[in-house]
């Protein structure tokens, strides 16, 4: 099968855990011994999120004061390099030594007029207290939300449209590479009023991104990783019950969060109704089982 596998940002470095290399590394770590067990077999695109590795650097950026910090889309751009370096380097030390990996920088066109820009919801950084939350608020001009019972910054998160690299990304994966693209949602960018390519200072959703680059290779199945074992309902709640499998269509009628659920279930939909074929939402230490058809949410065109 061709396979995208979509892992989730705070599944490399997971909730309310130290932002240190070394634990997004044991992390990463954890997820390559997973996905080394499907690689065999199968065509394998690793996309990834960024969430608090972005708002990690916009951090540290913020503590050299005699230029303006760099913007979003560079801070990205960063991240998918150093993301997809440990990605290739611990997965490559699990596969034989004939296995090609690559990692590509990839550009995502985004439309200037989304309305995402004036309704920030994707989190990034690392999780603060409502108070502190607060003051970095107002000090720093950020937009927040809940996450949990924490409180992160909050940054635009439009849709994605093209994939510019789509090209170099298929013929790779037409040629035996296992492809790592796409990382935190892809590099936002959208044309000026001259027609010239420019960076945005946004987010773009990772699984939005990977439905879309799963359905241009043609991929079989969509695998959403994240840092649970699938779609609840009622989440935190005593009636909180998992859903085990379910259609496009009734997937869509759940009441999900849109911070992080909503936007995983919006993207597996999307996915199964543009190719009727199966995506899951599960966990990242399930994805050898998930491909084999035992674990995760799976939803399917009906």
């Amino acid at each position: 099968m061709r396979i995208v596998i979509a892992l989730g940002g705070n599944a490399l470095l997971q909730r309310g855990q130290p932002m240190t290399a070394d634990n997004q590394r044991a992390n990463i770590r954890l997820a390559a011994e997973r996905i080394a067990g499907v690689v065999p077999h199968n065509e394998i695109v690793i996309a990834h999120g960024n969430g608090p590795q972005v708002g990690l650097l916009a951090l540290q950026a913020s503590a050299y004061t005699d230029v303006a910090p760099y913007p979003l889309d560079v801070l990205g751009a960063q991240t998918d390099a150093m993301i997809g370096y440990v990605i290739e380097q611990e997965l490559g030390n699990l596969l034989p030594g004939h296995q090609q990996l690559a990692t590509l920088l990839t550009m995502i066109e985004v439309d200037r007029d989304d309305p995402a820009f004036a309704h920030p919801t994707k989190p990034i950084g690392p999780v603060y207290d409502k108070e502190t939350a607060e003051k970095l608020a107002a000090a720093s001009g950020w937009s927040i939300a809940p996450d949990g019972d924490k409180f992160r910054r909050v940054v635009a998160s439009p849709k994605p449209k093209r994939i510019f690299e789509i090209r170099p990304i298929r013929a790779l994966v037409d040629n035996g590479v296992v492809v790592i693209c796409a990382g935190g949602g892809g590099i936002p960018t959208m044309y000026d009023e001259n027609n010239d390519l420019q960076g945005v200072e946004a987010v773009i959703d990772k699984d939005l991104a990977s439905a879309l680059l799963a359905v241009e290779l043609g991929a079989d199945l969509l695998v959403i990783a994240t840092d649970v074992d699938g779609v609840y309902t009622g989440w935190g709640t005593p009636e909180q019950a998992k859903v085990g499998e379910a259609t496009a269509a009734e997937m869509e009628e759940l009441d999900l969060p849109a911070g992080s659920m909503g936007p995983k279930v919006e993207a597996a939909c999307g996915f199964v109704r543009a190719t009727g074929n199966e995506a899951v939402i599960g966990s990242l230490v399930d994805i050898d089982t998930i491909v084999a058809g035992g674990a995760g949410t799976r939803v399917r065109a009906g």
